[in-house]
């Protein structure tokens, strides 16, 4: 993976100004088309949605209060953790959205929401609404690219503490509320700051996610376990708290991994954005940026609809119930202009987004260069570029890249 101005075919060569232009105004035609459709039948599919998440887990709940008898504990365990996904994708992350904003109902609007998770509302949307859906993908603004942790294009400089990426990446998913949080926060930039030069937008934020944090633990690591306690059940209900929250974090995690990180999805450099981007070409972007998971009906609602990732890149505010209906529009428009629709069933897609994470975690060529005949030589180069100083090393990553180079020239023909 490599900025898109910088691979040697660029995908998107072969059109021009005017074809980029009529394909935003083809877009544009689809996403007006739905908004005109919108109706009644939408607005009783998020209320079923939501009151169905509300039964489920206060079904959940009621159930692990008595979670020491082990069908319980397991019946219980798999309904929180359904329920909490639910809320988090298909509701939290679309109300927020705007996505039902029009129905004017002020129980299911992005300006009053709050969602079961660490981060706050007003925090995430600022982060992931105005910063990572105006800059998807551009290497310098978009902070989503790896999180600020981790490295995941080759363009980004190597350093050793990236051999460590793929085990930050899991951490990562286990605790993904929390990473989200911190991410939200700015929390490494802000802390490297002495106290006194911290912005007090950071304090207000900082405090307000703490409370936060602490509401959240409270009702499931306090309440429901306390209510538990008479039945012999408040460990059991603790342990299926704790494991309800790994699972949604685990799964929310791969979906975004697959929805932004596999192999093929592309990425942009700053200076090659236009200073005034036109509607056509902040499409054109999403697009390329974006890969989709295919699947069921009841995977696209797990995911929170973001199975259609890319759907939701060109129309962030549009019903997420609606990408079902848009994609294949959405697709027609992307052969037509001989683009690349990424999609592919969900294994697939965490693997090729794993795969990623951890081939960056490498310098450029080694694994190209690497067997099972020269693997020992090539730990030893490896170890080496770890403990080399910062010139010696760019010398030995550009040999690195030349080899692998030579590799596949040799392979090709």
């Amino acid at each position: 993976m490599t900025t898109i101005t910088n691979k040697a075919q660029n995908p998107t060569a072969h059109l021009s100004p005017e074809d980029i232009e009529a394909l935003g105004a083809e877009l544009d035609a689809i996403r007006q088309e739905i908004i005109d459709a919108r109706g009644e039948k939408d607005a009783a599919y998020i209320r079923k949605v939501v009151d169905v998440q509300r039964k489920l887990e206060l079904a959940s709940r009621a159930t692990l209060l008595v979670s020491v008898f082990p069908p319980a504990w397991v019946a219980g365990t798999v309904g929180l953790s359904v329920a909490k996904i639910l809320e988090n994708m298909e509701i939290g992350h679309n109300v927020m959205h705007g996505q039902w904003d029009w129905m004017r109902d002020p129980k299911i609007h992005s300006t009053t929401w709050e969602w079961d998770n660490a981060s706050t509302a007003d925090g995430w949307k600022h982060s992931h609404n105005e910063v990572h859906h105006t800059y998807t993908n551009i290497v310098g603004k978009d902070n989503d690219l790896g999180y600020g942790i981790m490295r995941v294009d080759e363009e980004q400089r190597w350093y050793p503490m990236y051999l460590a990426q793929p085990l930050w990446n899991f951490l990562n998913a286990c605790f993904f509320e929390y990473g989200i949080a911190a991410y939200d926060l700015e929390l490494g930039k802000n802390l490297s700051k002495p106290k006194d030069k911290r912005p007090e937008s950071f304090k207000k934020a900082a405090k307000a996610t703490l409370r936060k944090i602490r509401k959240q633990a409270t009702k499931d690591y306090v309440v429901n376990p306390v209510l538990a306690a008479p039945t012999g059940s408040f460990l059991p209900a603790l342990a299926a708290n704790f494991t309800a929250n790994l699972v949604r974090n685990l799964w929310s995690h791969s979906v975004i991994m697959c929805g932004h990180f596999p192999e093929g999805v592309e990425t942009f450099e700053l200076n090659s954005i236009p200073e005034k981007e036109t509607r056509g070409e902040w499409y054109l972007r999403q697009m390329l940026g974006s890969a989709n998971i295919s699947g069921s009906k009841l995977m696209h609602i797990m995911t929170g609809n973001l199975s259609h990732q890319i759907e939701h890149h060109l129309f962030p505010d549009l019903p997420s119930s609606r990408y079902a209906e848009a994609a294949p529009k959405v697709r027609a428009v992307f052969d037509k202009y001989g683009l690349n629709y990424h999609s592919a069933p969900l294994p697939q897609q965490v693997g090729s987004a794993w795969h990623r994470v951890v081939r960056l975690s490498f310098p450029n060529g080694w694994l190209a260069t690497t067997s099972a005949k020269n693997l020992p030589s090539q730990l030893k180069l490896l170890y080496a570029m770890t403990t080399a100083d910062k010139r010696k090393r760019r010398v030995m990553q550009r040999l690195l890249e030349s080899a692998a180079s030579k590799k596949e020239q040799t392979l090709a023909a």
